[in-house]
């Protein structure tokens, strides 16, 4: 499928979308081509009509398909056609008669501040270099709201214990430089001296997070790192990297932070995708005044 191609080299070289995105939009695209090809005998997506699309739809939520998993499939379709439009290679863009299923909105599932308290107050860590390793992963993720990839990208050079700073290459490659506290400075001085006697060998610019055999470590390994500790300390459902980001979020909110800072902190292209904390916030004053009001 040649337009589908040129599609996906756009994302890839002129968007610079990431790895992810590009391979979620091609799964859905093959996959709408093969409905049309079975259904309609339409061999080109430049070729399919709004009632297509909405047929499509149709199937996907009778098969039980989520309808947030649903609204990607339609964004990438979007994206999609968007982009052929405006190379000229269609006239209409079918998608503007097309209307995404709705979605409840589910609020971003965060760490109550008391149990990260007990997390780091607590002697849960062992003096080890795998203990050291663990709370700093964990640490990094609750102080920086960095992403669980450019946890795991993180070389020697990147961070700057004298200004307490660390880079991070988020989506896109766009670099961004993130403070951090003295308290964390000093695991992280206590991390790479225990990192050196064991791996002494290793290059001088080399990853911060490692195998045993000093290779980068896998995402697979973090998550294990993440919910073991978080198993100790709350029972909420999700309990993962990306979870000690909205954590990281939501208690800066709370405590006062400038939603705008937040944003670049966690490198957000928008304050929309941001502001989605905010309703953590008014959540929580809610439950507050439901709680504390006589009249309530």
């Amino acid at each position: 499928m040649e337009s589908v191609h040129q599609f996906l080299d756009y994302l890839n070289f002129e968007k610079r979308s990431s790895a992810h995105t590009v391979a979620a939009y091609q799964l859905d695209l093959q996959q709408f081509s093969d409905f049309l090809s079975d259904n309609f005998q339409v061999a080109d997506l430049l070729a399919a009509e709004p009632v297509m699309i909405r047929t499509w739809m149709l199937s996907l939520m009778e098969s039980g398909i989520s309808a947030r998993s649903i609204d990607r499939k339609i964004s990438a379709l979007r994206a999609f056609f968007r982009y052929h439009l405006k190379m000229r290679h269609v006239a209409i863009n079918p998608m503007e008669a097309v209307t995404a299923p709705k979605i409840s909105k589910r609020l971003p599932q965060f760490v109550d501040e008391t149990d990260m308290s007990h997390l780091f107050d607590r002697e849960l860590f062992e003096d080890s270099f795998e203990g050291w390793r663990d709370r700093l992963v964990i640490e990094l993720f609750y102080v920086t709201g960095m992403r669980l990839s450019e946890l795991i990208g993180l070389k020697r050079m990147d961070i700057d214990l004298y200004n307490c700073t660390v880079k991070v290459l988020g989506k896109r490659n766009k670099e961004r430089v993130i403070p951090f506290s003295n308290r964390v400075k000093d695991i992280i001085t206590k991390y790479l001296q225990l990192f050196d006697e064991k791996f002494p060998a290793a290059p001088k610019n080399y990853y911060i997070f490692v195998t045993d055999k000093l290779n980068k470590i896998y995402p697979k390994s973090v998550y294990r790192i993440v919910r073991k500790y978080l198993d100790m300390v709350t029972t909420i459902d999700k309990r993962s990297p990306h979870v000690l980001r909205h954590t990281f979020a939501t208690h800066m909110l709370n405590h006062g932070a400038d939603l705008n800072a937040i944003k670049e902190i966690l490198g957000h292209t928008s304050l929309a995708a941001t502001q989605v904390y905010t309703h953590n916030s008014i959540e929580k004053l809610k439950n507050i005044y439901n709680q504390a009001h006589p009249r309530a």
